[in-house]
C-alpha cells in the first residue's frame, strides 16, 4: 500500500510503499493521549512510528523494532529525538 510519511532527515513528506503484516508490525492498545504510539512497523531496514493522533507517521532510518525492544516508550523517545533534531 502507498503511505505518506514524514521524513525528519529530509524535513519533508514522502510517499512510500509498505506492507503491514503480523510479522513486521507491533500495535499498542489502548492509546489514551494523542502523542501515544499506536503502532511501529519494520520496513526494509527502517522503522515507521505511528502516533495515535492524525499526524503523519515518521520514518527512522537504520532502526528496527528489535533494536528498541518492541517498546512503546522507546519508540516515543526516538520519535521525539528525530523530530527535535
Amino acid at each position: 500500500m502507498e503511505l505518506t510519511v514524514y521524513n525528519p532527515q529530509k524535513g519533508q513528506l514522502e510517499t512510500i510503499s509498505v506492507e503491514f503484516t503480523a510479522e513486521n508490525t507491533t500495535r499498542f492498545n489502548p492509546c489514551e493521549q494523542l502523542d501515544d504510539i499506536a503502532m511501529i512497523t519494520d520496513r526494509n531496514e527502517d522503522l515507521l512510528i505511528f502516533g495515535a493522533g492524525r499526524d503523519y507517521p515518521i520514518i527512522v532510518y537504520n532502526t528496527s523494532r528489535f533494536q528498541i525492544n518492541y517498546d512503546r516508550n522507546l519508540a516515543k523517545k526516538l520519535r521525539e529525538q528525530e523530530l527535535n533534531q
